[in-house]
């Protein structure tokens, strides 16, 4: 019984929430693409003519967003985008779409090879594990996606690109901030307006590639 009060009470939450009436009206797919909106509009990160990366892309609400950021007036898109998530993805116009486990040597292969030879300017991450409930346990993989998210940046950005990363405050949170400042020249934090007040989610952003070498995480 109390498991459904709480199932009503986020699906009342949910439906009465106005970024996901925005999102209904706009044709979003998640209320997440205002998350991006904030972000871009405060940091002005997406610009035509770049080759971007979106991981944990399912169901597409960021990946809609790149592609009206990167859209030419007479169709098509100026730049590239490329998107991953373990989930199945609707088809957005213009991205190319991974389907696979960042966490899995093959297919971060398959994105390694994807991008090889083109420099990235930017990579966006709205990951986030299965959460099981244990605080420090879903912070550990939370931190461990994160960690991810940096050695590919790292590996493909362009000197003056920038890696987006969506991570929780909490156990390892302080040590996420101190590996984005060891590789990257300009660190902050971000936490849209659209992002729920209880959630414990917030954005890091790095900007401008540090050249040091980088300590791969552990599997």
């Amino acid at each position: 019984m109390a498991k459904n009060k709480f199932n009503k009470s986020w699906l009342d939450q949910h439906r009465n929430d106005p970024y996901v009436k925005l999102a209904q009206k706009h044709g979003y797919r998640a209320r997440a693409a205002f998350k991006l909106i904030e972000i871009d509009a405060q940091d002005k990160l997406i610009r035509p003519g770049m080759t971007i990366v979106d991981l944990g892309s399912t169901p597409g609400a960021w990946s809609q967003v790149l592609r009206e950021r990167l859209a030419r007036s007479g169709g098509g898109i100026n730049g590239r985008i490329i998107a991953l998530d373990i989930l199945p993805m609707e088809p957005v116009a213009d991205v190319e779409f991974l389907l696979g486990d960042f966490r899995e040597d093959e297919i971060l292969a398959e994105l390694h090879r994807r991008v090889a030879g083109q420099p990235v300017d930017l990579v966006v991450s709205d990951m986030a594990p299965n959460l099981s409930g244990v605080e420090v346990a879903d912070a550990a993989r939370m931190a461990h996606l994160a960690e991810l998210a940096v050695s590919f940046a790292v590996d493909h950005l362009k000197p003056d690109g920038a890696l987006l990363v969506k991570c929780f405050h909490g156990s390892g949170y302080s040590q996420l901030v101190e590996l984005f400042k060891r590789h990257f020249t300009r660190v902050v934090v971000r936490k849209p307006k659209s992002s729920r007040e209880k959630s414990s989610e917030t954005y890091l952003l790095g900007r401008g590639v540090k050249s040091l070498p980088m300590q791969r995480p552990a599997g």
